[in-house]
């Protein structure tokens, strides 16, 4: 909820899936959930239907979707769930994204974005079909970084006894990966924000102001 340009971060990020095409939107809410409930209390961000799912104690970031995916009501997803972080944005086509599902076979994607120095984020490795891996932990020099921009089918969800709190990084991207799963890489060259610093939250203005025409 960090205002940026006078609107709260998160509403640039449904601005930007306005613009994708995403009619609809679950906020897994925690911390101070009551203050993002009330500025979506009509139910709308510009075009998108928002509902909020409150979580009664920290579940962690995989945790909070897992409870958001059974709490969701009528906007369960049949194909597949689209997962951002609500602390960074990556301005990017989320097309080639959605194409994953188009092969049956494929449980998965996420979209990462190349750093010359990704020290601060960990970096992915993939195989020559752009398979996930592994998460690698967080090094010196250049790498494909996790975007924080996900789509998991729901049967991915059915695929292991998840106990809370639960991490995506740590706990259930890898679990699924030694269960088999098909988890695609989507490398882009995009604009990326991540606000979880003082110094990164002094870029948001530039960044959205930079990148207006996703909005």
């Amino acid at each position: 909820m960090a205002p940026v340009l006078g609107r709260p971060f998160l509403d640039w990020i449904l601005s930007y899936l306005e613009r994708q095409g995403v009619p609809s939107a679950v906020l897994s809410t925690g911390h101070l959930s009551e203050v993002i409930e009330r500025h979506y209390q009509s139910g709308l961000a510009g075009k998108v239907r928002v509902t909020c799912v409150r979580e009664s104690t920290p579940l962690g970031t995989a945790g909070g979707f897992l409870y958001a995916c059974q709490n969701a009501g009528e906007l369960a997803a049949e194909r597949g769930w689209l997962v951002l972080n609500g602390d960074s944005l990556t301005v990017t086509s989320l097309e080639p994204l959605f194409r994953l599902l188009d092969d049956p076979s494929i449980d998965g994607g996420l979209l990462a974005v190349p750093q010359e120095d990704a020290s601060r984020f960990g970096t992915l490795e993939i195989d020559a079909r752009n398979r996930l891996l592994q998460f690698r932990e967080k090094r010196p020099g250049a790498g494909l970084i996790n975007a924080g921009v996900y789509l998991l089918r729901p049967r991915v969800l059915e695929m292991a006894r998840w106990e809370m709190p639960l991490s995506f990084e740590t706990q259930l991207f890898p679990t699924l990966i030694s269960r088999g799963a098909d988890l695609r890489v989507v490398p882009c060259t995009a604009s990326f924000l991540d606000i979880g610093t003082p110094e990164t939250l002094r870029q948001a203005e530039e960044f959205v102001t930079a990148n207006h025409a996703w909005f």
